[in-house]
């Protein structure tokens, strides 16, 4: 274990949505993504983006939330850990964007902010969105689960998420790349799920992953190696249960030094006692409703932050 480096943060970055709905542009490969029975999609999604944010912040997380730029057309862009990445030596990451309404949701404003506004400092930005130009994509952390303790970036392939593209990041930031297929069933097809921290996630000294994805026996043994080599403690999960949004949480940490692992209410409720107590062992488990949010945009509470593991120029 390398102990100058953190799995989690205290310090969160949201975008408080402007015009949610479900994108057109990336239902095509996101087989989450459905039609909500609600009159106003809008309002209830931000209903439930305030009711988070509340939520962590009475906990003590420090979270910075940022409004959408209404002058643009960008329904995801409550889900930010997709086009930026911010790490511990003062790097940004950059990221090639599948849907091209999403790629308005790259703003300047908001790494200038945390530097002048917050105090981060920002060392360098590693741009890899010149792969939109080959159609090769790499969606942030949404495509890559990133171990920061043991210095691994973890890469279920799909359309949003290239080798190469993947293989040049790990590369530049000096990660060993863990990549394999992941697959879930829709209808009678088994397809490429398309971001993989709906099936995994990562934390100090656990792992939560759906095994039963991972086709390929090959690919399989290599995950299941990886995690083992680390030592991490591997909480399975059903594919019924990543349906459910169970992969996509995220390991926080308060400004105490409080640990908490977010996700979202239908998550918690799939887990089985003996999940939620091997969990609960590593952190408190935090959970909000985002019914609208996870139908319209398939996407869930591990979406909607991005871990801000910047220093900060003058620490208090």
């Amino acid at each position: 274990m390398n102990p100058t480096r953190s799995q989690s943060t205290a310090n969160i970055l949201m975008v408080r949505p402007a015009t949610f709905r479900k994108n057109e542009e990336t239902a095509g490969n996101n087989h989450y993504q459905k039609d909500a029975e609600v009159d106003d999609v809008h309002e209830v999604a931000l209903s439930e983006f305030d009711g988070m944010v509340d939520d962590l912040r009475a906990r003590g997380v420090h979270v910075i939330v940022v409004d959408d730029d209404p002058s643009t057309d960008t329904p995801d862009a409550l889900f930010p850990n997709n086009w930026v990445s911010f790490h511990s030596d003062g790097r940004v990451g950059l990221y090639p964007m599948f849907a091209p309404n999403r790629r308005q949701e790259r703003r300047e404003d908001i790494l200038h902010d945390l530097v002048h506004a917050h105090g981060f400092a920002m060392e360098e930005i590693v741009d890899f969105t010149e792969f939109e130009s080959h159609d090769a994509f790499l969606e942030g952390t949404g495509s890559m689960v990133l171990d920061r303790i043991h210095g691994k970036a973890y890469a279920a392939l799909s359309p949003r998420t290239d080798r190469d593209a993947f293989e040049q990041w790990c590369e530049a930031m000096d990660l060993e790349g863990v990549v394999f297929e992941a697959f879930q069933s829709v209808g009678d097809a088994r397809k490429a799920i398309y971001h993989t921290n709906v099936m995994m996630a990562i934390g100090t000294g656990w792992a939560a992953v759906c095994l039963d994805c991972v086709d390929h026996p090959e690919d399989r043994k290599l995950l299941e190696e990886s995690l083992s080599e680390d030592g991490l403690a591997v909480v399975p999960l059903t594919e019924d249960q990543i349906n459910h949004f169970a992969g996509n949480m995220l390991e926080v940490r308060t400004t105490q030094g409080e640990t908490l692992i977010v996700m979202s209410q239908a998550a918690f409720d799939v887990l089985t006692p003996a999940q939620r107590e091997t969990l609960g062992q590593f952190g408190t488990l935090v959970h909000n409703d985002l019914n609208t949010i996870e139908t319209c945009g398939g996407g869930s509470a591990r979406c909607m932050m991005a871990e801000v593991h910047l220093p900060l120029e003058s620490p208090s």
